[in-house]
């Protein structure tokens, strides 16, 4: 618990913040034991801050990865902060507002009483309650990834694609999947069909697209640290890449018939869109091949991701399949390219249609995806509710904003 004379320091701070505006009484403030902030988080956010200047704006970001209750009191900090700053009391009545507003009134007594009765509100009558209706019918083109954020959560598509809620700012996951996207990409345009008399060439060629690409991308890396590392870290990947397409190349040639390729289906009138990262052909039987890059955790195994598409969690590769299906192509395989860990070897999901996976769960998801297109269509959902899953809590967008949300996972420590 603070001192008085803590309280009165942290008070006299304030005062000068708003009638200064300087930042650096605002640091003082969160690194106080009267801020609520824990003092390492405290003193990590002011540091962060002397670089770039802004506190508040630092914590709205989540600049800093923070256990729940941490970054809870850090928002609420900043809550408070922004509440004190714009009081317009005077100076005497403005010490009240600080004390009230940081739940540190008990060390002001020696301020007359009179002061304080300028910063009491009068409450005003309670409003009735507007009645219950439907959130408006969705009325745009859906996709798969807009159906895995249901299915995972359905207050996460309620806060993403209802309300547009928060700009998600990214993170340097997402950078560096755009980044090594690009690059794969820019490579194929080369190299549609990878052959072994080509190695040299392709090696070289692939460096020199992952650094492009990461140049391109440079702004989503939050330093200059970070940013070498996960370049030298996608370059590794892209040898391994290589490698497996040599491999590939003897094992089952093929040519890489096009890059981020469109992907339209109607549903029973619901347009579906999205992008194909590559589309293959079979040089020995002419059948197609679908394949997603993952940067990201995916499926460890054909089964566990035919698991996923069987339980309605997953609708990327059926809703691929399906459209290029339509398109007039004999989709034989579906295939999930793990690009995440530089340390392994490439070891893709592959899946056999009619064999690995079957038709009749590619049917199932289809029919799942109209029935969930036509209840987000249909203007009468009134409630979305919450997983129960907490660990799609870990990296959403929104979980600030959610009052209802699980229980964070307890953290787990090795040995």
């Amino acid at each position: 618990m603070p001192e008085a004379a803590q309280v009165r320091s942290f008070i006299d701070d304030a005062v000068r913040w708003r009638k200064t505006g300087d930042e650096a009484f605002l640091l003082r403030l969160i690194r106080s034991s009267c801020s609520g902030v824990p003092h390492d988080v405290g003193a990590a956010y002011a540091t962060l801050a002397g670089r770039t200047g802004d506190l508040l704006d630092a914590i709205d970001r989540g600049r800093l990865a923070l256990p729940t209750p941490e970054r809870d009191s850090a928002l609420l900090f900043v809550r408070r902060a922004r509440f004190v700053r714009e009081s317009s009391a005077e100076e005497d009545a403005f010490r009240f507002v600080v004390a009230e507003a940081f739940a540190v009134e008990e060390f002001v007594k020696e301020f007359p009483q009179g002061d304080k009765a300028a910063v009491e509100v009068e409450l005003t009558e309670p409003v009735e309650p507007e009645e219950a209706v439907g959130v408006p019918r969705w009325q745009k083109h859906f996709s798969a990834s807009a159906l895995n954020a249901y299915t995972e959560c359905a207050r996460k598509w309620f806060y993403r694609y209802a309300c547009a809620a928060v700009e998600d700012p990214g993170s340097s996951a997402s950078a560096y999947g755009t980044a090594f996207h690009l690059a794969l990409e820019d490579f194929h345009g080369d190299f549609p069909r990878p052959r072994g008399a080509d190695r040299l060439a392709m090696r070289k060629r692939v460096r020199e697209c992952v650094t492009w690409a990461f140049e391109r991308n440079r702004d989503g890396f939050e330093t200059r640290v970070e940013f070498e590392l996960q370049v030298r870290r996608a370059q590794r990947t892209a040898q391994r890449y290589v490698d497996w397409l040599l491999v590939q190349e003897l094992e089952a040639p093929f040519e890489v018939l096009g890059r981020e390729v469109s992907a339209e289906l109607d549903l029973d009138g619901r347009a579906f869109v999205g992008f194909i990262d590559r589309l293959d052909r079979d040089e020995r039987t002419g059948n197609v091949g679908v394949v997603d890059y993952k940067t990201g955790s995916i499926a460890t195994s054909a089964a566990e991701y035919c698991e996923k598409v069987r339980r309605f969690r997953d609708f990327q590769l059926p809703f691929y399949y399906w459209a290029r299906t339509a398109a007039g192509d004999r989709v034989s395989r579906l295939v999930l390219i793990p690009l995440k860990d530089a340390l392994l070897d490439v070891r893709p999901v592959v899946l056999e249609v009619g064999k690995t996976i079957n038709l009749d769960d590619l049917e199932r998801s289809r029919e799942k995806m109209i029935e969930l297109s036509t209840l987000l269509a249909s203007g009468e959902i009134r409630h979305f509710e919450t997983t129960k899953n907490a660990s799609a809590c870990t990296y959403c967008a929104y979980q600030t904003a959610c009052a209802n949300k699980p229980p964070a996972e307890a953290q787990r420590f090795g040995s």
